[in-house]
């Protein structure tokens, strides 16, 4: 019976995370989870529409006017592009010309940089859910409806100098790992049973996901260049999830002891992949991995940058918060203005 219980909670978690993960994307400033996944991040204490928690200071950027977007065509001196975790899903305030679903935030790494930086234009094209195909293509977000996002690459052109990318954890199924490791966290007959689901005749399938991601971002750095000539690329990792050490902490998420090291693995594993095509493709790499260790998402508030199944401060599930996001502005922020 203990056994059936511990199952039947992780499934009604991976279902709440699936429909969040899944999707990446939704307007933080509509007062609840307006994912309608009707999971932890829509009561939890500091959720959209609540009382936030108090954030402890990363030395973010000084407040400044967010730069004005170039004229279409031309090409806004710094362009925003890439995922969830480069938009800022579910952090408020959403920035009031992101389209439905994308959820940008005015706290994202993006916005800090560009008021920090005083650049004249700035267009932030980042949105929730995206993979390397979204960058060219138009997007439909799960709140998009029949109005789906405009391809992420639309914002580029000649007049443009600086480009910030952070995209692949879509293209190897963020979500879906998430959600099938808490599914999986309660099967007691393998220490590792997130692995083994990844694990098909002896490969392993994300490392697969991983290695095929490399030429999309190869081909999405050679359209930048090519659209933007004049662009410095900084291609922007994925921060530490979980912690270097320990057993984890399952209140905030749940995965088997036995397949942590692993999960870092992964996300070790996709940084370096994007690390090397950054180098590959004539662009900086910008390390948010390393700063972020010690800010987990077992760190209690204030010292976190990503939140846990059940947010204790704005931010989505398993992604980085407003103290997320000023860490990494200042990781970005550095690699900017190196000559």
């Amino acid at each position: 019976m203990g056994h059936t219980r511990h199952r039947t909670a992780a499934a009604a978690l991976a279902a709440a995370m699936a429909l969040t993960l899944a999707a990446c994307s939704s307007d933080d400033d509509s007062g609840g989870d307006s994912e309608g996944t009707g999971g932890p991040a829509a009561t939890a204490p500091g959720a959209p529409g609540g009382a936030a928690a108090p954030q402890q200071t990363a030395a973010a950027p000084a407040p400044g006017a967010v730069p004005p977007a170039a004229a279409p065509g031309t090409g806004s001196y710094y362009v925003a592009l890439g995922d969830s975790y480069a938009a800022g899903v579910k952090i408020p305030e959403t920035v009031p010309d992101s389209p439905p679903g994308c959820s940008r935030s005015g706290s994202n790494y993006a916005h800090l940089m560009a008021k920090q930086l005083a650049v004249p234009t700035f267009a932030d094209a980042t949105c929730g859910g995206a993979t390397t195909a979204d960058l060219a293509a138009p997007q439909t977000t799960l709140m998009g409806g029949q109005t789906p996002a405009p391809p992420q690459f639309d914002v580029l052109g000649p007049e443009t100098k600086l480009v910030t990318l952070g995209i692949g954890g879509n293209d190897i199924g963020f979500g879906e790992i998430m959600t099938t490791c808490v599914m999986r966290s309660g099967d007691k007959t393998s220490p590792t049973p997130c692995k083994n689901a990844f694990t098909k005749d002896g490969q392993d399938v994300l490392k697969q996901r991983i290695d095929a991601t490399g030429p999309k971002i190869d081909a999405a750095l050679k359209t930048i260049h090519d659209k933007a000539p004049q662009a410095r690329i900084l291609v922007v990792g994925y921060p530490a999830i979980l912690p270097e050490s320990g057993t984890g902490c399952p209140a905030q998420l749940p995965v088997a002891v036995g397949d942590l090291d692993y999960l870092r693995g992964v996300i070790r594993d996709l940084n370096g992949m994007i690390s090397a095509r950054a180098a590959a493709g004539n662009a900086t790499y910008v390390d948010t991995y390393t700063p972020g260790i010690g800010h987990d998402v077992c760190q209690p508030v204030g010292v976190k940058w990503v939140e846990g199944i059940a947010p204790e401060s704005p931010g989505a599930q398993a992604h980085p918060n407003a103290l997320g996001h000023e860490g990494m502005a200042v990781a970005v922020i550095a690699k900017a203005r190196q000559v």
